[in-house]
This record gives structure tokens, C-alpha cells and sequence, in this order.
């Protein structure tokens, strides 16, 4: 019932980017083609999980063991960046139009609060490895979802006749916000 909790709560109730504001740069930057988004919330995915899995254990065994754990977001942080490296690497050998389309976003995973925010809070909140896993994972779902269902949005605002000075980044926010307002119902589940 525990994880069960840990999902409903990370993907729909506090979602990382329409209720506790993380990985706003991605979620606005990424999100004019369904395609991309769904690229950049899948590598975002795997960094997400791997570096929450890896950044535990190196709470756990390292920070904490030896009474350094000052040392939390610097350590989180170099982990983050030689992962999204990883990624890097693999994205431009296995799919190098993939790697294209996401561009400069790629390298700003490195820097996506969400990311370093998921493996902070695992922390926080005190879960043991398998839970750190599954809220990793259920945040990781909760991005992606929030950012494929804007994309799809801006993807239809692009055939809705919108006043010339809202075109653009304006009602790419309102309907952030509206998206967020709507996410705000699901506020009674847990």
C-alpha cells in the first residue's frame, strides 16, 4: 500500500513540474512537439532513476558513513552530470535524430532541478532503496506525463487562431497553468 502511495502522490498529487515547480526550464523548452517531449521525458527517465539509485547509495554509504553529508548537493550534482553524459553518448550513437531534436535541452539536464530534486527528496523523505526507486520512477512518469499532455496541448494551439500578442510563450503559460490547475484536483487522493 506504501508504494501504491508513492506513485498516486508523485505522479498526479505533488507532480514534480505543475506542483512543486521543478524542471520548468524542460517542461517549457521541450514542449512544442509531442516527439521531442517524449524523447527528452524518456532520458530524463533513466537519469532520474539511475541517479536517484546511485546518489542513495552514496548517501547511505559514503555521506553518511563518514560524516560528510554537507557534501549531499555537490556529490548529487557530479553524479547528475556524468550521467546525463552517459546519455549523451549513447542518444548520439543509438539515435542521432533523437539527439538533434532535443539539442541544447540535452546538456540542460545536467541542470534540471527535477532531476537533483527527486534524488534530494528520496533522501528527506527517508525511504529505503526500493521506495527511493519507485518515487524516482513514479516522478520520472509524472514529468513525462506533464510535459507529453503540454506538448500535445501547444501542438493544438498551433491550429487555434490566437491573438497576436498572446502567440508565443503567454498562452504557453496560462495553459500551464490551467494543466497545473487541473492536476490541483487530484490534491484529495492521498
Amino acid at each position: 500500500m506504501e508504494y501504491i502511495i508513492i506513485v498516486i502522490s508523485a505522479i498526479f498529487v505533488n507532480n514534480i513540474v505543475l506542483a512543486q515547480f521543478l524542471g520548468i526550464c524542460p517542461f517549457l523548452g521541450v514542449s512544442s512537439k509531442v516527439e521531442t517531449s517524449a524523447g527528452m521525458a524518456g532520458a530524463v527517465t533513466f537519469v532520474m532513476v539511475i541517479a536517484t539509485i546511485v546518489t542513495y547509495l552514496l548517501q547511505k554509504y559514503v555521506l553518511a558513513a563518514f560524516g560528510i553529508a554537507f557534501m549531499q548537493t555537490i556529490t548529487f550534482i557530479l553524479v547528475i552530470a556524468s550521467l546525463v553524459q552517459l546519455v549523451e553518448i549513447i542518444l548520439k550513437k543509438v539515435s542521432p535524430a533523437m539527439y538533434q531534436a532535443l539539442g541544447i535541452f540535452l546538456p540542460l539536464i545536467t541542470t534540471n532541478c527535477a532531476v537533483l530534486g527527486v534524488a534530494i527528496l528520496a533522501v528527506q523523505k527517508d525511504y529505503n532503496l526500493m521506495e527511493s526507486v519507485v518515487f524516482a520512477i513514479s516522478n520520472a512518469v509524472g514529468f513525462g506525463l506533464a510535459l507529453i499532455t503540454f506538448a500535445g496541448l501547444r501542438e493544438h494551439m498551433e491550429l487555434v487562431n490566437i491573438p497576436k500578442g498572446m502567440k508565443g510563450v503567454p498562452i504557453a503559460l496560462v495553459v500551464a497553468g490551467l494543466l497545473a490547475l487541473a492536476f490541483m484536483g487530484f490534491a484529495g487522493l492521498v
